[in-house]
């Protein structure tokens, strides 16, 4: 295949699935909005006028980046995961795996499919928070890098987990038992710095807590965890999760078994 045949195809995989979750928006782009809301109003609100303050910052300032993650976070995943599981169960993927179209490619338009979804629904849940809070980007470079970067990351283990994927039942399984806990545990609602030693030590075997303190970093300028180290973390397990996902894809696991 020649360059432009390689972008109409890949042109034409994102479009299938940028137009799968658009279609189908109060599904895919509202409830992350509502339940972002629920979050600003109990959590920023109600709880945060008794905490206070938190890392030099009013509670509602602290925990909007981290929700904007989370949200990043939960929409990257599901998409791609639930949408090459689909592909998969109705063998229609086994057609594209066939075809002259590239393995990598095939890859990455799943892959960028999510990220669309993620920096969307990123986008949205940060307009709602605009009417609770008032917030002012520190650094651009970093805020846009760690979104990608971390959408990237999320899409593509969603595609690992829609290739191990037996049934539907267990779409929902690492999002319950792993994505989930990781999550809270990432330091979205509270500083690392404020627990004791060990457990702020433990808290570093978490990869969601660079994610969300470079992300809070680029909104707020203000980190639990030195930032470098965060986006290179971040980016190294972006490298390790892409080369397991390929070589799942080009030996056909969970797909010509």
């Amino acid at each position: 295949m020649n360059m432009n045949q390689l972008w109409t195809a890949l042109w034409t995989l994102v479009t299938k699935e940028v137009r799968r979750f658009m279609r189908i928006w109060p599904q895919t782009l509202l409830p992350p909005a509502i339940t972002m809301s629920l979050y600003f109003v109990i959590f920023g609100n109600l709880v945060g006028s008794r905490i206070g303050e938190m890392g030099g910052f009013s509670y509602m300032q602290f925990i909007v980046p981290g929700l904007i993650m989370m949200s990043v976070i939960t929409n990257s995943y599901s998409n791609v995961c639930s949408s090459f599981y689909s592909a998969k169960f109705q063998k229609s993927i086994e057609e594209l795996i066939t075809s002259p179209v590239p393995l990598s490619l095939v890859l990455w338009g799943y892959v960028i499919g999510g990220i669309c979804r993620g920096v969307l629904v990123g986008f949205i849940v940060t307009i709602v928070s605009l009417f609770f809070t008032h917030l002012e980007i520190h650094n651009i470079f970093i805020t846009v890098y760690t979104v990608i970067i971390t959408s990237l990351l999320f899409s593509i283990a969603g595609f690992i987990n829609a290739v191990y994927a037996r049934s539907f039942d267990d779409i929902s399984i690492v999002p319950t038992f792993v994505l989930t806990p990781l999550t809270y545990l990432g330091g979205v609602f509270y500083a690392i710095s404020t627990l004791s030693p060990f457990w702020q030590k433990l808290s570093l075997i978490n990869p969601i807590v660079y994610m969300v303190n470079a992300f809070r970093y680029g909104i707020l300028g203000h980190s639990d965890v030195n930032v470098t180290t965060s986006l290179l973390v971040i980016t190294l397990f972006c490298a390790v999760f892409y080369a397991f996902a390929y070589y799942l894809l080009s030996r056909g696991s969970g797909i010509r078994e």
